[in-house]
């Protein structure tokens, strides 16, 4: 499916989507690309300078869908703090954000969700809008034919439970009494992602108070017979896994109805006790929104009154997550980047020519590295003899470092001349060995654990949100691999047992999945950088077979583009309208694979600088980072910026460290 000119969606072929694009012919002759570049690259800098904050760090925007700007509307609904101004906010920028055909997508030019259309259009209702506006009947009538509210996932009923908008029985059961589970029994909360973890234990308080709040409205218009607006679900097979968990989820309903009030009391408490001792120093929790939202609600319920600290410290959290625009629309980020985006834009400065110890990238190796995570967090776990040392990906978030970000921090430190080379090799070191150590027993990274690969949790039906495990993935490990392989660790048991998953995991076509960048592209462009740097020849066939797939997946206008639709369907896998930062990704591949004078570099190279805008910046509204694949999609505003410089600069100064030896720690 695809957006057409009037913002409904039809199903084309993802070759034809590519291709409709205006086709930008390259004008440039091929021994004027490498000038073209050069100019670019100088344009790029110039900007991404500009961006700086004056403490060190960059951060972009974060845009995801109007699910979030909604929750944020139902929030201060609920517990009767909502204003006029954010109110009217909020509904301006839900309101600019719906398509044609009257619903709401979850990511640019991709189709109406009907999820996300049903909260928009409740948080409309409550910003005023009427049913009988235009733009609301055309989102209703579009709901009912998807199969109205009864259809939709399970934190969309939870929302419309909080208003009596639908039954508490009709929802699968959470109990508070998960959090009795060691972390050996099936379906502890260990077992779930952080994300899910951090959004579930709340959830549990807010399953078993199932409180109501009197609706300021009916939804009749959103049901496909308001007579019978909670239809019952089709069972599933019983010999099925989800039968067994249907059968289980009932179980559940009836212990709800006679748990013993002392446990319950207890496990309630032991879930307030969890969610207190998480919150960050900012307020929030996990440097998330979804968790911070639930987490207030939970300890609401449980008798936190909103001016209690630790109420007030969230409260004020969840406003941060704000950003106002000039035309006085309001946006909720659903998380915020700076640790990602520094370590990025610092790689791509240093890769495009700026001076190691130019004062910029200095200031950011001093912010960075006062980021550094000093104190165990969840993943001590899994990993109790571990000492910390990594970094996460937000302002505050020091239970949950991740391995990505740590691996890039380390890589984004190694490029930079600072006055106290001790104190970041110091840093380095901690890193570089809290990551070996967050290794899984396959040999590859997840993103925040290890060994998160239970096949239980996925199997809930409360879990139809979107991935709840962390599971090792390419990009990540190949991003690990890459940094121990710079510290000079190649030869290191870890990092090999790393290369031979990676080369495992290649996709027949010759590409790698992307978990948390769309798709395969983005898999290849960090793999195989990774694979080069750690020995593996240009003329291997891993190398070869990857690059050669990203040859036959460019587009006619010489750039690269995915659709997120390729989570879903193989169709799309390498296919979409051409972006900036997937185009740079594709190039950091070919320009590793030793690929760099070949037709299909130059054409990508001229396609990035016909298309850079006159402030040195890239335009891209297509969604290009992933939070959970087709379920949760990401739009990193500084990704159009970071990696279009990263892949220019390596285009006209060759790999950083190609050669360079007395970078790298222990070589």
């Amino acid at each position: 499916m695809t957006a057409t000119t009037d913002g409904s969606t039809g199903a084309v072929d993802p070759r034809a989507a590519s291709a409709s694009r205006p086709t930008t012919e390259s004008t440039i002759a091929a021994d004027d690309v490498l000038a073209a570049a050069r100019r670019a690259a100088e344009r790029s800098v110039e900007h991404l300078l500009g961006q700086q904050n004056e403490q060190g760090w960059w951060k972009g925007d974060l845009a995801t869908n109007v699910t979030m700007d909604a929750e944020d509307l139902l929030l201060r609904q609920f517990l009767g703090i909502q204003d006029s101004a954010t109110v009217q906010a909020a509904g301006r920028f839900i309101r600019g954000e719906q398509l044609g055909d009257g619903t709401w997508a979850t990511f640019h030019g991709g189709p109406g969700d009907l999820s996300a259309t049903i909260e928009a259009y409740v948080a409309l209702r409550l910003a005023g809008d009427r049913p009988e506006d235009p733009h609301m009947l055309r989102a209703a009538g579009w709901v009912r034919e998807q199969g109205g509210i009864a259809a939709s996932r399970v934190f969309t009923r939870i929302w419309l439970a909080l208003f009596g908008w639908w039954k508490w029985d009709d929802l699968p059961e959470l109990p508070p009494e998960l959090m009795f589970f060691p972390k050996w029994v099936p379906l502890n909360i260990y077992d779930f992602g952080c994300w899910a973890r951090q959004t579930i234990v709340p959830l549990t308080v807010v399953s078993a108070k199932r409180p109501v709040r009197p609706a300021p409205f009916a939804l009749d218009e959103l049901h496909t017979d308001p007579g019978e607006p909670n239809p019952p679900r089709r069972p599933a097979p019983a010999a099925s896994w989800d039968g067994v968990f249907q059968r289980l989820d009932k179980a559940l309903h009836l212990y709800h109805r006679i748990a013993p009030r002392r446990v319950r009391r207890l496990a309630t408490n032991a879930a307030a006790r969890w969610i207190i001792e998480r919150q960050e120093n900012d307020g929030c929790w996990g440097g998330i929104q979804p968790p911070a939202v639930y987490s207030v609600i939970a300890l609401h319920l449980l008798g936190y009154d909103l001016d209690h600290p630790v109420m007030r410290a969230g409260l004020a959290s969840l406003d941060r997550f704000a950003v106002w625009r000039e035309d006085g629309a309001r946006m909720i980020e659903a998380c915020q980047s700076p640790v990602w985006d520094t370590c990025l834009a610092t790689i791509a400065l240093a890769d495009a020519g700026l001076r190691p110890d130019h004062p910029a990238l200095v200031k950011a190796a001093d912010w960075m590295l006062d980021e550094e995570i000093d104190r165990p967090g969840d993943w001590s776990v899994r990993r109790p003899q571990l000492p910390p040392g990594g970094w996460a990906f937000e302002f505050h978030n020091d239970n949950y470092p991740d391995i990505d970000d740590t691996a890039e921090v380390v890589l984004a430190l190694r490029r930079v001349r600072h006055p106290d080379p001790e104190r970041v090799e110091a840093a380095i070191a901690r890193g570089v060995r809290w990551n070996v150590g967050m290794q899984s027993r396959n040999g590859a990274w997840g993103a925040f654990d290890a060994d998160n690969t239970s096949p239980f949790p996925n199997r809930l039906p409360f879990c139809d949100f979107g991935e709840v495990i962390d599971p090792p993935s390419a990009d990540v490990t190949g991003h690990v691999v890459e940094m121990l392989a710079i510290e000079g660790h190649s030869a290191n048991p870890v990092t090999r047992r790393g290369i031979e998953w990676l080369l495992s995991e290649q996709d027949a076509a010759g590409g790698w999945f992307g978990r948390w960048g769309v798709n395969y592209v983005y898999g290849t462009g960090s793999v195989v950088p990774a694979l080069v740097a750690a020995g593996l020849p240009a003329a291997h066939p891993s190398i070869r077979r990857a690059a050669d797939w990203l040859e036959s997946v460019q587009n006619d206008d010489g750039g690269w583009g995915e659709d997120l639709r390729s989570y879903k369907e193989d169709r799309w896998i390498g296919h979409g309208a051409s972006t900036a930062s997937q185009t740079a990704w594709a190039l950091l591949a070919l320009l590793a694979a030793d690929r760099r004078d070949t037709a299909a570099a130059a054409r990508g190279v001229a396609w990035l600088t016909e298309t850079q805008q006159a402030d040195g910046s890239w335009d891209e509204p297509y969604f290009t980072g992933t939070g959970f694949p087709w379920d949760f999609s990401i739009n990193y505003h500084l990704y159009r910026q970071v990696f279009p410089l990263t892949a220019l600069g390596r285009y006209v100064h060759g790999d950083p460290f190609a050669g360079r030896t007395d970078l790298r720690e222990g070589a």
